[in-house]
């Protein structure tokens, strides 16, 4: 292999697992908003764009049956090859995840586009060979009260219809859900997402390599000047 070949051009490893990224087109005014201020609606829509390019790199590397994101909006030169898209289905976001998990028929794990700094350690329990021995779902808390990685063995939108998004309990209503239905629940990592100004600053530094710390020091030096 080419020492200059980037991740997109190689061949996608296969694996049992589906690998859905729920996203949003990366426009001003429509995502990142509680990054305004500091920064103006454009440059949050940049951060936005970074932190998706970001995690649909890491997914393109990552041993999947499929790679499909679930987007509102359309693509754009953030989408890498390799990866599928599909539209986001109506009602609110408890109903777009449950749609999103409906439509598969095998092991799925779904992701945001909020935690760029994920690595393929993170997801290497549920995407190992033996992921799904003896494990029903896979669930991945965020520091805000919330979740950033969802894995089901038998994709079932009942799991997530009803469950209060965007709250502080979202994610431990979500994991009482999965227990509740007598499911055997394994956790992933805890990470941050990004919301605030400040989470941004905190997640670039644990990627500092990745575009989206890049796109932060270019916007934070753009400030200073």
């Amino acid at each position: 292999m080419n020492a200059s070949e980037s991740v997109a051009d190689r061949p996608a490893p296969a694996g049992a697992t589906t690998l859905l990224v729920i996203a949003k087109e990366p426009l001003p005014g429509r995502v990142k908003t509680r990054l305004t201020p500091p920064f103006s609606p454009a440059e949050a829509a940049r951060l936005a764009e970074a932190a998706l390019a970001d995690t649909l790199r890491t997914v393109r590397a990552l041993p999947a049956a499929r790679r499909v994101v679930v987007l509102e909006g359309r693509p754009g030169p953030w989408l890498p090859p390799g990866i599928e898209v599909v539209a986001q289905g109506p009602g609110g976001l408890d109903e777009r995840l449950a749609a999103a998990f409906g439509a598969c028929t095998s092991p799925a794990l779904l992701i945001g586009m909020d935690t760029p700094q994920f690595t393929a350690a993170d997801l290497a329990p549920a995407l190992s060979p033996t992921g799904w021995d003896g494990c029903d779902a896979w669930f991945g808390p965020a520091e805000d009260g919330g979740f950033w990685a969802l894995g089901l063995a038998e994709p079932d939108p009942g799991l997530l219809r009803g469950v209060p998004m965007s709250v502080p309990e979202t994610g431990s209503v979500q994991r009482r859900r999965l227990v509740d239905a007598g499911l055997s629940v394994r956790d992933l990592p805890l990470l941050r997402d990004v919301d605030t100004a400040a989470d941004a600053t905190y997640v670039a530094a644990r990627a500092p390599h990745g575009r989206f710390a890049a796109e932060l020091a270019r916007l934070t030096r753009a400030a200073v000047r």
